[in-house]
């Protein structure tokens, strides 16, 4: 049974589902690159009026729908199509992942600032919808990409400056600022 979780952001719920939909960790797909997009199930998601992103993780999808849609009528679309998916399909939405280069850092400062957003940042942006991810650090300037609920959402300049900025700036203190790349 899917359950629905409401997010900070209003334009963005999260699905739980009581199996596993992706392998490969956290996607996110928007409506405007569908185009580039093989995966059918998330194409049927983006093709439907309203709906401007999906971001995909292990248990969860979030999705965040345009400002004129409504809930009472997006929800029950997207629960329909996940359950049907669900019934019809013993694996998991998302098995293959886009980019299969393995990433390394000979720099340190940036190797720890990964492990401190993988261990402690992500499972906590994760139980809002929505994702985080390193961008760049460059002269005490951590750049990172809000995805999913956090895209857009009114409180993640907030949740950004105050949370990810404080942790992040306390762990390792030649990071200066955290700002959206």
């Amino acid at each position: 049974m899917i359950q629905i979780e409401q997010t900070p952001n209003p334009d963005s719920l999260k699905f739980l589902s009581p199996k596993i939909l992706s392998t490969v960790g956290t996607e996110e797909f928007k409506k405007k690159d569908e185009n580039n997009i093989n995966n059918s199930f998330v194409k049927t998601l983006l093709k439907i009026k309203g709906v401007e992103l999906v971001l995909m993780s292990d248990k969860f999808l979030t999705v965040k729908k345009t400002k004129d849609t409504s809930w009472d009528d997006l929800k029950p679309t997207v629960i329909s199509h996940l359950n049907d998916y669900l019934q019809e399909n013993s694996g998991p939405i998302l098995t293959e992942k886009k980019d299969q280069t393995i990433e390394t850092d000979a720099n340190e400062t940036v190797t720890e600032i990964k492990r401190i957003l993988e261990t402690m940042i992500r499972p906590a942006v994760a139980r809002d919808g929505g994702d985080i991810k390193f961008h760049s650090f460059d002269k005490g300037i951590l750049k990172v990409k809000l995805q999913g609920s956090c895209s857009g959402c009114p409180s993640s300049l907030m949740t950004l400056k105050q949370g990810v900025q404080n942790l992040i700036c306390q762990k390792v203190k030649t990071v200066k600022s955290v700002e959206l790349a």
